[in-house]
């Protein structure tokens, strides 16, 4: 298999090149998304900007943007981002808290932040079975409809992109071994395993 999961890697673009020149001027390394992705960086990009636009009137913290990918990836048994949101999460709040939303308990959130982990997992598992009731328990702790909205929008992008990387077979990157705290280790037990090679760390920019 290679870093870009069951596809082969693709020819190198000038526009690959920068997606894989953003990972190693954030990370050190280039990610096996971003190899992925380097089928199509515009789309990638724009799966982004949409993701952006869509709460753009609404601005969520970092942990409310951890709590809601936590949420909705492990609800759907997606490792990668489970252990990239997980970690960020952990940074946020603290590692148990992120631990506890990948594992499906929320006794660390706030009543607010239930709400929302608890809408991006039903949106995730099955999103014809929610109901107006599970509206209102969104209402009944402070949101606003459009933030309702903006909030289904954005869970359901990510779980778009969540799709494209696991159809593809993209592994974790190895670095998350070293990176992501135990307790997010720990609690990602479900999807596909973190990659055995660091190959994005010995990719060297053309």
């Amino acid at each position: 298999m290679s870093a870009a999961g069951f596809l082969r890697d693709p020819e190198p673009t000038a526009e690959a090149e920068r997606l894989f020149a953003n990972d190693i001027a954030e990370v050190g390394y280039v990610m096996n998304v971003s190899r992925l992705w380097a089928y199509q960086p515009a789309l990638f990009e724009g799966l982004f900007d949409l993701m952006r636009e869509a709460t753009s009137a609404h601005k969520l913290t970092l942990r409310q943007r951890g709590i809601l990918i936590a949420s909705c990836a492990s609800a759907l048994g997606d490792s990668y981002c489970s252990l990239a949101w997980g970690s960020k999460l952990a940074e946020a709040a603290d590692a148990q808290t992120a631990s506890g939303v990948l594992r499906g308990d929320d006794g660390r959130l706030t009543a607010s932040e239930q709400a929302t982990a608890g809408w991006a997992r039903k949106i995730a598992r099955n999103p014809s079975q929610t109901s107006a009731a599970d509206v209102q328990t969104l209402r009944d702790v402070g949101y606003s409809d459009p933030q309702i909205f903006a909030i289904t929008a954005f869970v359901a992008l990510r779980i778009a992109l969540s799709a494209v990387n696991d159809a593809l077979g993209v592994l974790p990157d190895a670095a998350f071994r070293c990176t992501a705290p135990q307790a997010v280790l720990g609690a990602v037990t479900f999807g596909r395993p973190i990659d055995d090679e660091a190959a994005g760390a010995e990719y060297h920019l053309t």
